[in-house]
């Protein structure tokens, strides 16, 4: 055998037994370790305490320098270190290599034993993960072996040692291979509870975030527990073609919420038809929602489709539906019924198909009670009721929705806008928003056009938002009231940026400390609040 070229061997082309002695280094004081290490994988098949016996039978029997295991990972074809001894902390930090690189890899790729003899070149490298001098040693060879069950290869037991004697080294090849098909069970079950479970737990997530954000509409900002229940029903009632009742608060964003389940229906390349039934005298909705035919009345100078006709196919939004005169609610209860109507002064009945999807801001039973709206239209639209959280319930999206707005004004406006500052979204996290999100994107647009240094500051925000509760202070909302919530946010920035110092936060103010703990003292401000944790050692 020349020992300078790599050899690639099966272990049992072996004929040699490793128990003959006559070499003068026999292997027969290992046959009792065999033995032992059989015993530990019998009574429990944890990995780690079958290792720690094979490394100390390497080093302390069979005077290995340097030895590793190595597992593969099928999925992402990548070799990593496992478990090492005599390899130096930068040779640790890099055991992770793809198929290819090196001899290990290819006991991977072959699933059969390796034998590198002595390297007499200074700069060669059998494996990565092995000392750069102890592998440029005259005398040092490597070996590598594959761990495998049921025909696969599940990873590598290697070894370095200066051997003087070919016969001792086949000897400790055949032995490390029997060590591998021992411990490999054990080493398939480490990879599926840690390596493949891992992928599997991660992949999972992944594919469940990536539903969430298939079912979370584009057109809708926020994350906070109630919006994820809305976008569930979204979700749901997207795939059918039901009756959907919005109801919320004005300002909520009912309008984003049905362009959402329209636009995730199975009807989303249809049209989606908006209408406000608020928005216009009672003499002319009906013409608007059902049409008219030429003549029908003053300047009917052409037939016209109404909002229905033009739905056809798609989805009708009607807005502000509490707003309806009875008459109106009758002829909208024919619609949901029979899907017909007839024009304004038309005498053919128009079919659509379509799905209708209706929104109040009022209490539909209340104006039942009161016989202002009707009791069968009610049921009749009330098939998926939605009900859309106001934000003072949703206080978490409060900031999410900041900087959007922020980003979207300041792009229109043309100003850079950095960032909200913390007095300035501590007052909006604290105020109760009667508007809603209409209130909120409005309050957003007036302080990105009033701010000046590229932040909006808690005094760019209207006077209604500089309440006591979150400044500390009981001014009204006069020039007193202005110069107070400005000397708030400068002490707060201050004491944030210099992490509660005061010394430092008084020198950046141009106040004397005395001065700064008083007016701190009337805005109720603790400069421990501000101070950086402690190192948890």
């Amino acid at each position: 055998m020349d020992m300078n070229d790599t050899i690639i061997i099966d272990v049992d082309d072996f004929v040699e037994d490793f128990t003959h002695c006559f070499t003068g280094e026999c292997r027969v004081n290992v046959l009792p370790v065999l033995f032992q290490i059989s015993q530990i994988i019998t009574d429990n098949e944890d990995l780690a305490t079958s290792l720690s016996v094979i490394f100390q039978v390497m080093q302390q029997r069979l005077k290995i320098q340097r030895g590793m295991v190595t597992l593969y990972d099928r999925e992402s074809e990548t070799i990593f270190i496992h478990e090492s001894f005599g390899l130096s902390e930068q040779d640790k930090q890099t055991g992770m290599y793809a198929r290819g690189e090196g001899p290990t890899s290819k006991v991977v790729e072959t699933g059969k034993a390796i034998i590198v003899p002595p390297q007499r070149a200074a700069g060669a490298r059998p494996v990565r993960g092995t000392d750069e001098a102890a592998v440029a040693q005259a005398h040092t060879s490597f070996f590598c072996v594959p761990i495998m069950h049921a025909k696969k290869v599940l990873g590598t037991i290697s070894a370095e040692r200066v051997y003087h004697n070919r016969r001792l080294l086949k000897q400790d090849v055949q032995l490390l291979a029997t060590i591998a098909s021992m411990i490999a069970p054990a080493v398939e079950l480490y990879l599926l509870e840690n390596v493949d479970k891992v992928r599997l737990e991660a992949e999972n997530g992944h594919l469940k975030n990536q539903l969430k954000a298939r079912f979370k509409p584009s057109n809708i900002i926020g994350n906070s527990k109630p919006m994820q229940e809305v976008y569930a029903l979204i979700r749901k009632v997207a795939a059918t073609k039901a009756t959907v009742l919005i109801l919320g608060e004005s300002g909520v964003g009912k309008e984003l919420v049905a362009s959402a389940i329209h636009y995730n229906s199975l009807t989303a390349d249809g049209p989606f038809i908006k209408f406000n039934c608020a928005a216009l005298p009672e003499t002319l909705i009906e013409s608007e929602l059902f049409g008219h035919e030429k003549g029908a009345f003053t300047g009917a100078v052409a037939m016209r489709n109404g909002r229905f006709e033009m739905a056809d196919g798609g989805t009708i939004f009607l807005d502000e539906v509490g707003e309806l005169s009875l008459p109106m609610q009758a002829k909208l209860l024919r619609v949901l019924q029979e899907k017909t109507f007839e024009r304004v002064g038309g005498s053919r009945p128009v079919k659509v198909d379509l799905r209708i999807i209706a929104a109040t801001n009022r209490n539909l039973p209340d104006m039942m009670a009161k016989g202002t709206f009707r009791e069968d239209l009610y049921y009749r639209l009330n098939v998926f009721p939605m009900t859309i959280p106001p934000l003072r319930d949703r206080n978490s999206d409060v900031i999410l929705l900041a900087d959007f707005f922020a980003a979207r004004y300041a792009d229109e406006t043309g100003k850079e806008i950095k960032r909200i500052s913390t007095p300035a979204l501590n007052m909006m996290m604290a105020y109760h928003w009667p508007g809603n999100v209409r209130e909120l994107e409005n309050v957003i647009e007036r302080s990105v056009i009033l701010s000046e240094d590229g932040v909006i500051h808690g005094y760019d925000l209207p006077p209604s938002l500089q309440t006591s509760v979150e400044t500390g202070t009981s001014f009204g909302c006069g020039l007193e009231a202005k110069l107070q919530a400005v000397e708030y946010e400068m002490i707060v920035e201050a004491l944030k940026t210099n992490h509660g110092n005061m010394t430092e936060t008084a020198r950046v103010l141009g106040l004397t400390r005395r001065i700064l703990g008083l007016r701190m003292e009337r805005h109720g401000i603790t400069y421990k609040a501000f101070r950086r944790p402690e190192p948890v050692t």
